[in-house]
């Protein structure tokens, strides 16, 4: 069964593909995957709290080039749904 990712945001491999307007975030538990969203996902209380949770867990030195969060990719692929609506 294939996973239906939203269009406001997507997996993106490469480290030089961020386009203006948007940031890089690494999901997952385990093996981290790394999604390209837009800026106006920091003004959004949810993604507030994921932030806060990140800094609390990973401080703000990221070495992979964009911040880390702490939380399933399920559980941030649902979340993220929720702020495009």
């Amino acid at each position: 069964m294939a996973i239906r990712m939203p269009r406001i945001i997507k997996k993106s491999p490469t480290v030089g593909d961020v386009p203006k307007g948007h940031f890089a975030v690494y999901v997952g538990e385990k093996q981290k995957k790394r999604f390209v969203i837009p800026i106006s996902f920091l003004s959004q209380p949810l993604f507030q709290d994921l932030l806060s949770q990140a800094e609390e867990e990973f401080g703000f030195d990221h070495l992979m080039g964009g911040i880390t969060i702490p939380c399933s990719e399920d559980v941030f692929v649902d979340l993220t749904s929720r702020l495009r609506n």
